[in-house]
């Protein structure tokens, strides 16, 4: 995951339905070739104007009529793309497969992997309406009497549902790379935040947490089928029961051990008392009144899914590092002149504030 945060990766399908005009839309000779792509698959693309839904600066979503209904098409954004990363091929794969076993899960429809089309791989996905509540802001919500018990209660049964999922019954029995998941993710981290630090302070501190998390043994599970950015504005909810009607952004699917997507869902998850690190995450809303803890989340979690938790602390302290080398990996990009956002000047120091935080959850001094 190279791309994270409410500054970066919002929601890629606002099923608000907030459009937003001054986003491009598709030129004329892109749409008819586009067009043509299509009907030869089976396929009528409708000739209603193409709508880009609002936020979402990671993949791209524009709303048009395929077939007479309303869909998501889908893509990644232009230009050379972190490997991994945006990948429409894993997603169209996991979406098929898993949305048989899982009514949350909308269908992937079609995948076009020929370049020639739109210039990069492309997705129709089916649209599903509903609502997604961004970062820390309730919304229309703001008033619900229980909406911190109804949204905790909510995001650890959604989890504990797609972990409950057998890969081998939706044909998903060789995806990803389970065997020694979490090493080579360790592994995978560590090599990133060598290639951002640049002090060496941060040296030191990535080193020391690099050492611990090596020295920690994870428990062998059984791997489950994982999202690997599990939170709550990759939900889209019925407004008025708050139930998720999907699941979105599979495009890092795999498997793997299921504290992975536990402890990031968990890494977004700010309580009062946080340092202010996670409150700048504002990712969730979980810091108010109302919502459950994080050691309440936990506690049922485990009780759900049966999963031993003796060895959590390994994956959220990955969690946090995780978290930690991205934003310095950003502050990295924008240093060089590769993003222009003016948000990002501040990341280094987010960054370096999230592997302190991740080093006193090493330690046991954190909750």
């Amino acid at each position: 995951m190279d791309e994270i945060g409410p500054f970066l990766e919002m929601t890629d399908i606002d099923r608000e339905q907030r459009q937003d005009a001054s986003q491009p839309l598709f030129d004329p000779i892109a749409r008819e070739r586009l067009k043509a792509h299509l009907r030869a698959h089976g396929h009528d693309l409708g000739p209603e104007e193409f709508s880009r839904f609002a936020g979402g600066l990671a993949n791209l979503n524009y709303l048009v009529m395929v077939d007479g209904s309303r869909t998501v098409l889908r893509m990644p954004p232009p230009g050379e793309l972190p490997p991994g990363a945006h990948d429409m091929v894993r997603e169209h794969r996991v979406m098929s497969a898993l949305s048989q076993a899982l009514s949350l899960v909308p269908r992937s429809i079609y995948l076009c992997q020929d370049r020639s089309v739109l210039g990069v791989p492309f997705q129709l996905i089916e649209f599903r309406p509903g609502v997604v509540i961004h970062g820390t802001n309730l919304g229309q919500f703001e008033d619900r009497p229980r909406i911190g018990e109804e949204l905790s209660q909510m995001l650890i049964e959604t989890l504990a549902k797609i972990h409950a999922v057998d890969p081998k019954s939706v044909g998903l029995e060789d995806f990803g790379k389970p065997e020694g998941f979490t090493g080579r993710t360790i592994e995978g981290w560590v090599k990133r935040s060598n290639r951002v630090t640049d002090t060496s302070a941060l040296s030191s501190l990535v080193d020391e947490l690099a050492t611990w998390m090596h020295s920690r043994k994870a428990i062998e599970r059984k791997p489950t089928l994982l999202h690997c950015d599990f939170k709550l504005d990759n939900c889209i909810l019925d407004p008025l029961s708050l139930q998720p009607v999907a699941v979105i952004d599979w495009d890092m699917g795999t498997r793997g051990d299921p504290l992975f997507d536990l402890a990031t869902m968990i890494s977004y998850w700010a309580e009062p008392n946080d340092p202010p690190c996670m409150q700048k995450l504002g990712q969730m809303p979980t810091s108010r009144t109302g919502f459950a803890s994080r050691r309440e989340v936990i506690e049922r979690y485990a009780a759900l899914s049966g999963v031993q938790m003796d060895d959590f602390g390994l994956f959220r302290t990955l969690a946090v590092f995780k978290l930690g080398v991205v934003f310095l990996q950003l502050h990295k990009r924008w240093r060089a002149g590769g993003i222009g956002d003016e948000r990002y000047r501040s990341f280094d120091v987010l960054g370096v504030e999230l592997l302190e935080f991740a080093r006193s959850i090493a330690r046991g001094e954190a909750e």
